[in-house]
């Protein structure tokens, strides 16, 4: 009942829709409760004295009945789509609901979570409340009303029938409570193998490349086929359960007409009810029992909605582990002054990664981290962007604490390209001016000429205006590199983070990034990772990490004069690997 009254909260900014909705399905059920009374009319008529009067009464009782249809199925439409209207804005909204928070969520959430998984509840979860709004709640509305207005006429025509016609409510009432008990873990077991089924489908998708250069087809056929077979089986109890129900709801139903052809025909064989109330009566109680029939498949529905709710509201109730703090504060474009002052960071309580890192990054200067795998280089950069928050210590950009600052005026200082380019399935113009709201063409040019990508892109088939295909996957490692630098540089932000931007690119390729770096040195003030030594000779400070502490720090010839582990890294560079240092980085 919370996650329905949550919805409803929700849906509150369509009021106006499920208002007219609902007020049309009140006329719906006012209609349908005068067509019997007029039956019971026309038959008191016919049983008496036919003239010209009657045939004049007939008439207007024929043009009421068929005003009260073509008034029901105006109210009907009105009733169908302004419920519908409603519904899906509240679908899309909470579609858009669910991605703004996820987009909110720090990046521990998604270290357990599977990107199908939440796809699935931005998507296939949140159209379920479509059921719920356009469905089940105006389901359950007409059917409470048509109970009360049904059970109200019943008792003037015969009191006592109406009373026995009573009997099988209980009955029903217990049947329903019991049935959506036990059918609701069915429905979420089948939404839980759904969002299963999307995060096998999208990860064995993007991995098709490795699937097939395994030959592991049938393998993944197996696995698919295992979480579809899960979810046929959740749904297939789930209408066993149905199957088991619907019949005992209409065979106790039944029992109420039962009761009414006998105690209604005792009745008028001792001339306590005329032909026209029985037969009023009749069709009244069809009307009396079909909502109780149907509340089987309003629960279905109903519980359906609202474990696809319940998935969504999770998402919802999700905190982000780094948020702006009370009080944060903007900041205008800052000089690029790094400070890390005794800083630990330990992403589980008892695993510590960094230990005491302190160190400085006047602006425009190049820091370089470089070490062994898995000591820490990538979290500190993380930690810089506030992707996490440390453990101990803190972290100042032009003496300002990052932890005081907003998010969103922190990151607007520092732009990072990574390692692992990310380009979105757009052309190579777009996806260069992905960091800015507005630019032109020329300033993307410029760009481009400065991260030394303009000559390929000049000979890619539409040049700026060419698709890369989804990931980047028309380019070539080296090419996605020098657009990500490119971004990075039209951005033009005073703190630019490198994540092994040349870790994957051949020599020739490594030389161009090389060069499109070295164009932004003294400019801003650059955090490199790298294990090529090109790229780390070149830094004003290389700090040297070791089990998580900085074991050195200095100029590339001041570490290989020390004789420390920069100058063990160096000296034991593998044969033939010239310009790289050992070990990817972490």
């Amino acid at each position: 009942m919370s996650a329905f009254r949550r919805m409803l909260h929700h849906a509150a900014p369509y009021k106006l829709y499920l208002l007219l909705a609902a007020f049309s399905t009140l006329m719906i059920t006012a209609l349908n409760l005068v067509a019997p009374w007029l039956v019971r009319d026309l038959t008191n008529i016919l049983l008496g004295t036919l003239d010209d009067a009657v045939l004049r009464r007939i008439g207007q009782i024929a043009v009421i009945l068929g005003l009260t249809y073509l008034g029901r199925a105006g109210f009907r439409f009105v009733s169908n789509y302004f419920a519908h209207v409603g519904a899906w804005r509240l679908v899309t909204d909470m579609r858009v609901k669910v991605y703004d928070h996820l987009q909110r969520l720090s990046l521990s959430y998604y270290h357990d979570k599977q990107t199908g998984q939440l796809m699935s509840r931005v998507v296939n979860d949140t159209a379920q409340l479509e059921t719920l709004i356009a469905h089940a709640i105006p389901e359950l509305f007409t059917n409470l009303l048509i109970l009360v207005g049904v059970a109200i006429l019943l008792f003037v025509i015969q009191p006592l029938l109406a009373l026995l016609t009573l009997i099988p409510i209980p009955f029903l009432a217990v049947g329903s409570v019991f049935f959506m008990k036990r059918i609701r873990p069915d429905f979420r077991a089948a939404q839980q193998s759904l969002a299963e089924l999307n995060a096998g489908l999208q990860d064995n998708l993007s991995g098709i490349k490795e699937i097939q250069v395994f030959n592991q087809q049938k393998r993944e056929a197996r696995n698919i086929e295992k979480t579809a077979v899960s979810w046929r089986d959740a749904i297939l109890r789930a209408l066993k359960k149905s199957a088991i129900f619907h019949p005992m709801i209409e065979f106790i139903s039944a029992s109420g007409h039962v009761i009414v052809v006998g105690f209604g025909g005792y009745l008028a064989w001792q001339g306590r009810m005329n032909v026209a109330d029985i037969i009023g009566f009749l069709m009244y109680l069809n009307l009396f029992y079909q909502p109780i029939t149907h509340l089987a498949r309003v629960a279905e529905d109903v519980q359906t909605a609202l474990a696809g709710a319940e998935r969504v509201l999770q998402v919802l109730d999700a905190e982000p582990d780094v948020a702006d703090r009370p009080g944060a504060r903007e900041i205008e474009r800052v000089q690029g002054d790094i400070v890390f002052e005794h800083v630990d960071f330990s992403y589980a309580s008892d695993i510590a990664v960094l230990k005491d890192i302190s160190f400085r990054a006047k602006p425009g200067q190049m820091v370089a981290l470089v070490g062994p795998t898995g000591v820490g280089k990538t979290t500190m950069v993380s930690l810089l962007a506030r992707f996490y928050e440390p453990t101990a210590g803190r972290i100042l950009i032009d003496g300002n604490d990052i932890a005081e600052l907003t998010l969103h005026a922190l990151r607007e200082q520092i732009s990072i390209v990574l390692q692992d380019v990310f380009l979105f399935h757009g052309s190579v113009e777009e996806n260069i001016a992905y960091g800015l709201e507005q630019t032109t063409h020329e300033d993307v040019v410029r760009a481009a000429r400065i991260a030394r990508a303009h000559d390929f892109i000049s000979e890619l088939p539409q040049g700026y205006q060419t698709l890369v295909g989804e990931r980047g996957i028309r380019l070539s490692g080296g090419q996605k590199q020098r657009l990500a630098i490119a971004r990075a540089v039209l951005r033009d932000k005073p703190i630019l983070i490198l994540d092994e931007a040349t870790a994957s690119v051949d020599t020739e390729t490594e030389s161009e990034i090389q060069q499109a770096i070295q164009t932004l040195v003294g400019s801003r003030t650059i955090v490199v990772i790298a294990h090529r030594l090109s790229t780390v000779r070149r830094a004003d400070q290389i700090l040297v990490l070791e089990q998580g502490r900085i074991v050195e720090r200095g100029s590339h010839d001041q570490l290989l004069a020390n004789h420390g582990l920069y100058a063990r890294l160096y000296d034991a560079r593998p044969a033939g690997s010239g310009d790289f240092l050992p070990g990817p980085a972490s």
